[in-house]
């Protein structure tokens, strides 16, 4: 029995051929987080549209898995992002901080797949960031308190704005106790390249302790 489809356009048929490059082993650094600020650099100089959009995924305590796309935010010894620690993400990290990261650069054929653990960083690393963000973040941080929680209508955020707005000029908007960073210290990272024929390329860093190691996947 063929599919059945409610689309005007019959995706089963859309294809891409991967033809750009491929990856070998000896040709990759030996630490993940050198590889990756690579791979970042040449998607910031293709000019790709927010090339530290990443899908965040989590399991909640029912063990109901969730996505959804944030923002890279530094790389240090893990990845860096921030949010609303109400949010629906930051209660599935509580439960299980057991998350994974996917980095998809179309234009260049390659995808970044992390899987880690999350943590919250320190409130002076929160404070510092969040003092640099623009000040129409910085309110918006404080207008969206219960981030995932249902609301009446758009009418609601656009009063707590002006609300906020003469509450807290410019300059002066503190850092929101429930809002802040998690940092995603990584246990594997894996870095697939396209190949024709979908024989794609993956390699995988695997932490073996304080050091890390490579391996081969099959496509």
């Amino acid at each position: 029995m063929g599919l059945h489809s409610v689309m005007s356009i019959d995706v089963s048929q859309l294809r891409e051929s991967y033809t750009q490059g491929g990856m070998e082993k000896k040709d990759l650094s030996l630490d993940p987080f050198t590889q990756f600020d690579q791979w970042m650099q040449t998607a910031l100089d293709s000019k790709l549209a927010e090339p530290n959009a990443m899908t965040l995924s989590t399991v909640n305590q029912d063990g109901i898995p969730s996505s959804r796309t944030v923002l890279l935010k530094g790389l240090d010894h893990g990845f860096c992002l921030f949010s609303n620690y109400r949010s629906q993400k930051a209660q599935d990290i509580q439960a299980n901080p057991n998350v994974s990261l996917t980095f998809l650069w179309l234009a260049l054929e390659r995808q970044v797949i992390i899987q880690g653990s999350a943590e919250k960083m320190s409130v002076q690393e929160s404070e510092s960031y969040f003092k640099s963000r623009p000040y129409e973040s910085q309110i918006g941080a404080w207008v969206s308190q219960e981030q995932s929680g249902v609301i009446p209508d758009r009418a609601e955020l656009v009063a707590r704005d002006r609300l906020l707005k003469t509450q807290y000029p410019e300059g002066n908007v503190p850092l929101p106790e429930f809002w802040g960073g998690f940092r995603i210290i990584p246990s594997t990272v894996e870095f697939w390249q396209g190949r024709v024929g979908r024989l794609h390329d993956r390699l995988r860093y695997v932490r073996d302790g304080e050091a890390w190691g490579i391996e081969r996947l099959s496509p």
